[in-house]
């Protein structure tokens, strides 16, 4: 399936789609799973409710962000797939992110959570003819395809976990 097009989404997604160079979103979609898990796995409990300056957002609520995120996003694509053209509202991520309280939820249950969510969207995007990929609807006022908001789920954790493995790299450099 080919990457989507600039037409397919608002400008302020292409910082996450260029972020995706393969073709098949669904196998990358399963590989980024596989290598987001034993990471996320690996970050210890003590560290889930540190905020690393700049950052405002502790780890827990990086993945809560992004187990959210990818609801949404998934959401969408599901509600286009199945050709509903009901405009969709947009969200505020930090809103949600102070409403959540995900730091009080242990670290190792909110990556179980994004495990379970991602299995899940992986079930529903494989079964997705051609035709339904490239189908649109408009959310947060803009228009956006199925096919570009796999590609933005796929994005968006990569550019979240890119910020994590540097915060966790930089705080295991200076305890040395």
């Amino acid at each position: 399936m080919p990457r989507p097009n600039s037409t397919e989404y608002a400008p302020y997604f292409e910082a996450y789609i260029a972020l995706v160079p393969e073709d098949d979103i669904v196998a990358t979609m399963e590989a980024q799973l596989k290598e987001m898990q034993p990471f996320l796995q690996g970050v210890p409990e003590s560290q889930g409710n540190v905020r690393h300056p700049p950052y405002t957002w502790s780890i827990k609520e990086v993945v809560g962000h992004l187990t959210d995120t990818e609801r949404i996003f998934a959401y969408r694509a599901l509600r286009f797939a199945r050709g509903d053209a009901t405009p969709l509202p947009g969200f505020d991520e930090n809103a949600y992110v102070r409403a959540a309280e995900f730091d009080r939820t242990p670290l190792g249950e909110l990556v179980s959570e994004f495990d379970s969510v991602r299995r899940s969207n992986l079930s529903l995007f494989r079964h997705f003819s051609e035709e339904v990929w490239t189908r649109q609807g408009t959310a947060n006022g803009k228009a956006i395809s199925v096919r570009a908001l796999a590609y933005n789920i796929v994005g968006h954790a990569r550019h979240h976990m890119a910020i994590l493995r540097r915060r966790l790299s930089e705080k295991s450099s200076s305890r040395r």
